[in-house]
C-alpha cells in the first residue's frame, strides 16, 4: 500500500487523512462531448469501410490496383488516426475528471465536504 491510497505500509490509516471509502470520488462529473465525439470517430473507422457500395469499383486504377483495394488499404492508416484521435479524446476528459476531483469539485452526496471526502488538498 502506499500513500496515496490513505493507508501506511501496515494497513493503517494516517492519523491526519480521511479513510478512502467506496464512495470517495476519485473522478469529478463527466461532460458528453468528449465521449460522443469519441463514439462517432470510432463508429466512421469502422462503418465506412464496411458499405461496399462505397468502393466496389475497378477505376480509378493506382499503380494497376484496383479502386476496390487501395481504397481497402487507405483505412488501415486512416482508422489508425481515428482510433488514436477518440483515445486522445477520452484521456484528455479523464485526466481533466481526475483533476477537478483532487482539487475538490462538486461535493459529492452522502459526504461531509469535498475536501475531506477527496483526502484534502493532497495532489
Amino acid at each position: 500500500m502506499s500513500h496515496a491510497d490513505g493507508y501506511d505500509r501496515n494497513g493503517g490509516a494516517f492519523p491526519d487523512e480521511p479513510r478512502l471509502t467506496r464512495d470517495t470520488a476519485i473522478r469529478g462529473p463527466a461532460r458528453p462531448a468528449p465521449y460522443i465525439g469519441a463514439g462517432i470517430l470510432l463508429a466512421a473507422a469502422i462503418l465506412f469501410p464496411l458499405m461496399p457500395q462505397l468502393y466496389s469499383f475497378d477505376a480509378p486504377r493506382l499503380a494497376g490496383m484496383p479502386f476496390f483495394y487501395w481504397y481497402q488499404l487507405l483505412w488501415v492508416p486512416i482508422s489508425a488516426i481515428l482510433t488514436g484521435s477518440a483515445y486522445w479524446l477520452v484521456t484528455k476528459e479523464d485526466r481533466r475528471r481526475r483533476a477537478e476531483a483532487r482539487a475538490g469539485g462538486p461535493p459529492q452526496a452522502g459526504s461531509g465536504s469535498a475536501g475531506a471526502a477527496l483526502g484534502g488538498g493532497r495532489p
